[in-house]
């Protein structure tokens, strides 16, 4: 696999580094979300002016990106910024969007918003657990769905035929959100960023994406293009704080003299550097192997999932208690990063669900 970034996608990291270095801060986003917004809409308009949301969309759907090393330069450096705006859901509805360029257009112009509304309230991670009916209107909850009380249209995985964790039977369908029959409650994460519950009374179920009750292979497909840009943005995030701590090492003094030099933080901050390092050589690979055969590439998919998981566990809780009671404070910027670190965990299945999954795509 080659790793070496071309001149594009050079530039485009360069130039989204600055921006964003120019653009957000602590502050900034502690003041968009003292306001109640979900996100800063202008930070996100112009990101997605340079070339950001075009990223995460292939040639052929109207971006010039799409593959593993697209996601994973932009999600790390996203990630690194502790952005709030909706990015995951696009990296979520590009490879279900392909036949729908009008959408993608406004999609990457930052003028849509098209989420996935896959997770049910009795459902754990399991793909399959799938009970809201579309025979033939769409009825049934839908909860965790990310931005969905921001998004213009939903992806809605319905089950047509088949009992629940059935694989086949799933089907996907693009919903407006003005549609009839949606009660959409906004909810907002720990990390404060947006999710929404989604009651479906008798909607309509006029766009199918892809072949009637084969849906689940594309939720799939979906879920492993979006657990790549998780763990890319988780990666980011571990660095900023692993900055932050460094940082606080070197400047916090006690017996006349940086606490950085005592042996015992110097130990621990090696170990959190070598997990990081262990964490960026798995989110490489899975980048490496996002357009694999299905069986290989959803092995990587769970090895990933689980080690980033346990990675950012460890770096949250270093980092926070290296840095002393300062490190939970609202007011200092470890505090966004490390419940980021911890929230990422719970989104597409947590490190104990890949890891029997992983057992169990390996044969085990």
């Amino acid at each position: 696999m080659d790793f070496t970034l071309s001149d594009e996608r050079r530039m485009l990291q360069d130039s989204l580094s600055r921006y964003l270095a120019d653009h957000l801060d602590h502050e900034r986003r502690r003041k968009t979300l003292d306001s109640g917004a979900p996100y800063n809409a202008d930070l996100y308009k112009g990101l997605a002016d340079l070339g950001t949301l075009a990223a995460l969309f292939p040639e052929e759907a109207g971006g010039f990106g799409g593959t593993g090393p697209d996601l994973a330069l932009v999600f790390e450096t996203l990630g690194r910024a502790g952005t709030l705006e909706p990015f995951l859901p696009a990296a979520l509805a590009a490879p279900l969007l392909t036949d729908h360029a009008d959408l993608v257009e406004q999609v990457i112009a930052g003028e849509s918003i098209v989420t996935l509304a896959h997770t049910e309230p009795d459902a754990r991670y399991d793909l399959a657990d799938v009970t809201l009916s579309a025979k033939p209107t769409l009825n049934g909850t839908k909860t965790n769905v990310l931005f969905g009380a921001q998004a213009t249209h939903l992806i809605v995985s319905a089950r047509e035929s088949g009992d629940r964790l059935d694989p086949e039977g799933i089907s996907l369908f693009l919903v407006p959100t003005d549609a009839p029959g949606l009660t959409i409650t906004p909810l907002t994460n720990v990390d404060g960023t947006a999710s929404a519950q989604i009651a479906f009374t008798d909607t309509p179920a006029e766009t199918r994406l892809g072949e009637p009750a084969q849906g689940h292979a594309l939720l799939e497909t979906a879920t492993a293009h979006a657990i790549l840009a998780l763990s890319a943005e988780t990666l980011g995030a571990m660095e900023a704080a692993k900055d932050l701590t460094l940082a606080y090492l070197q400047e916090r003094q006690q017996f006349g003299r940086p606490i950085g030099t005592f042996q015992a933080l110097q130990h621990r901050l090696a170990d959190m550097l070598t997990e990081i390092e262990q964490a960026r050589s798995a989110v490489l690979n899975l980048a490496g192997h996002l357009d694999a055969p299905r069986d290989i590439r959803e092995r990587h998919v769970s090895a990933t999932k689980n080690l980033v998981g346990r990675v950012a566990a460890l770096v949250a809780e270093e980092a926070v208690q290296m840095h002393g009671g300062i490190g939970m404070t609202e007011e200092y910027e470890l505090s966004h990063h490390a419940r980021r670190l911890v929230m990422a965990d719970h989104l597409f299945g947590d490190v104990d669900h890949h890891l029997e999954r992983f057992i169990h795509l390996s044969g085990g």
